[in-house]
């Protein structure tokens, strides 16, 4: 007999302000009980020193949270000159202290000129990529330090906000797996002094921005579980940037049985994945098969019913 799952069987995305000092584990396993929900995951780590945007995604919306994970990401951090952690933020311990050389604005757009495109980042040791099974920040904190691999990844933009004698701030639009302490210490390398990260937060990622967001104390000030709930967006919206695809009643019901469906034409290109509706329904993702044809990829389990 199958165990039934606890909780409520609650399904959308909500835009987490997370604030400093929780984790996201943290972060999602308290909105997962405000919301009383069956399941929930959250849609790419902050650090627990990092605020702003973090997309959890309750229920069926977690079947499409890897569309997130894919995502380009905005951030606002600053960075403290002359001093390097262990860690990269200033949540570690002081490894090496340098003195900051007299800088102009132009000496700093200087070096950010040469991090802006396609580079290469070495992922650092407090970071959640595992080795053999094992995650990298575990084995930094028993003091080893295993070599990495050089990661390509794109900084769209480094938009500089405000610079001081030993500080600067930064506005970044980075590609995924780009890491912002890994970032302002290769650009402190290069100034010739060191640096670290004391402040960061997450403005957007994907499609959704600061705008929207709502932070643990306003949710938990909303007394009933339909205000909460009211707050999340629909599970769609995950996938808003695929070609839509609505289909006639024969075909939802053959696509919600795991069979291929003949739908009408212009259905894209072969292979292309699509968003499948029936009416305002949402039935999924499918697959392009044919001119004509599409079939299931992922669907909601409601879909069938």
């Amino acid at each position: 007999m199958a165990r039934r799952r606890r909780g409520l069987p609650v399904n959308g995305v909500l835009l987490l302000d997370k604030p400093a000092g929780l984790s996201s584990n943290h972060a999602l396993q308290r909105v997962r009980r405000l919301f009383q929900a069956q399941k929930a995951g959250h849609t790419g780590t902050l650090d627990p020193m990092a605020t702003g945007l973090l997309p959890v995604c309750f229920g069926e919306a977690t079947k499409f949270s890897a569309h997130l994970l894919e995502a380009d990401k905005v951030y606002r951090t600053r960075v403290e000159l002359g001093v390097v952690t262990d860690t990269g933020d200033a949540e570690g311990t002081v490894i090496e202290r340098h003195a900051v050389p007299r800088l102009t604005e132009a000496d700093v757009e200087g070096v950010l000129a040469r991090f802006r495109g396609e580079i290469d980042q070495v992922p650092p040791m407090y970071s959640a990529l595992k080795h053999h099974g094992r995650k990298l920040y575990e084995l930094a904190r028993e003091g080893k330090s295993i070599e990495r691999a050089a990661r390509r990844v794109t900084v769209y933009d480094a938009r500089l906000l405000a610079c001081e004698e030993e500080a600067f701030e930064l506005e970044v639009r980075v590609s995924k797996g780009t890491y912002i302490r890994t970032l302002a210490e290769d650009i402190g390398r290069a100034l010739g002094c060191g640096a670290h990260i004391s402040a960061l937060r997450r403005l957007a990622t994907g499609p959704f921005d600061a705008e929207g967001m709502l932070d643990l104390d306003s949710l938990e000030a909303l007394a009933e579980q339909a205000e909460r709930e009211a707050t999340l967006l629909p599970v769609d919206v995950l996938v808003d940037h695929l070609p839509r695809l609505d289909v006639d009643l024969v075909a939802a019901g053959r696509l919600t049985h795991g069979q291929a469906a003949r739908v009408e034409a212009g259905v894209g290109a072969e292979g292309e994945t699509t968003r499948l509706y029936r009416g305002e329904a949402f039935l999924g993702l499918g697959t392009v098969t044919g001119p004509q044809e599409v079939a299931p990829m992922r669907l909601l389990s409601t879909a069938a019913e």
